[in-house]
Formats: C-alpha cells, structure tokens, sequence
C-alpha cells in the first residue's frame, strides 16, 4: 500500500508534548490572604503573606510576608492567563466575584 502526503505530516505540538512528572518531595503549602507585586523590565516580584489584623478600622496593619516568588514577565504572562482562565471557570461555577 502506497503512503499517502498525510503520512507524511507531523502530529500537532500537542500530542509531541512532554509528559509531566511532579516532584511533590519538597512540596509545602502556606496559606496566604495576601500578595503584593512589584516588576522591573528583567522580572516580575511577587510577595505574598498573612495579614492577621481583622479590625478594618485599625489605623496600621502589619502584613507577615511569608514567600517571595520571582518570575520572567514571560513566566509571568503565563501565570496571569492561567488565573484568568482559573477564575473565569471559577465563576461560571460558583458565581461572579464582585
């Protein structure tokens, strides 16, 4: 039987894609309710900690910062479509945050 031109044609990227194993070894989870970002033109900075202070009216509030995260804007960009498409599926199921 004769090959025909599709024979020839690569698969998608997609299914040449590499398969992922995670390394959960040294994995740690914090809880954080909050994030701060800073970004110059080489990276972008992300803090995140814990503020325990649940008086909204107190006139200073100290933030613990636990982890700092430092990213390319390419990882960056990355990352901000992931949350984009996170919470949009998100809402679709639970509802639109205000």
């Amino acid at each position: 039987m004769a090959k025909s031109p599709a024979d020839d044609v690569a698969k998608p990227a997609e299914s040449q894609a590499p398969k992922v194993k995670w390394d959960t070894h040294s994995l740690k989870s914090t809880y954080a309710n909050f994030c701060n970002a800073t970004s110059t033109r080489e990276e972008v900075v992300l803090n995140f900690g814990v503020n325990q202070n649940w008086d909204r009216m107190a006139g200073e509030v100290e933030i613990e910062l636990d982890h700092r995260i430092i990213l390319s804007p390419f990882a960056a960009k990355r990352l901000s479509d992931l949350l984009q498409k996170l919470m949009a599926e998100y809402e679709n199921r639970y509802g639109e945050l205000k």
